[in-house]
């Protein structure tokens, strides 16, 4: 059987039947959702999502900080006011 990476769990026919009280009943938390006892998706709030999305996206944008700083000897000093 494969690991089941959250504290809940449900059956796709759970899921089915009401996919709101499982949200209400996790908390916020991720469910596992089971087909033959075999985990196939979670489920989790779209808060959690955004949340997930947004540090995707501060770790995708600290990498391109950390690879231009590599570059900083290559920059060219320009005068903001000047331009």
């Amino acid at each position: 059987m494969e690991h089941v990476l959250s504290r809940y769990s449900a059956s796709i026919s759970e899921l089915k039947k009401n996919p709101t009280a499982l949200l209400k009943e996790s908390d916020g938390e991720a469910i596992t959702i089971l087909n033959h006892n075999t985990p196939t998706a979670y489920l989790i709030p779209a808060e959690t999502y955004e949340m997930l999305l947004n540090r995707l996206e501060d770790a995708e944008l600290a990498r391109i900080v950390r690879d231009r700083r590599a570059e900083r000897d290559n920059a060219i000093e320009v005068d903001i006011e000047s331009v």
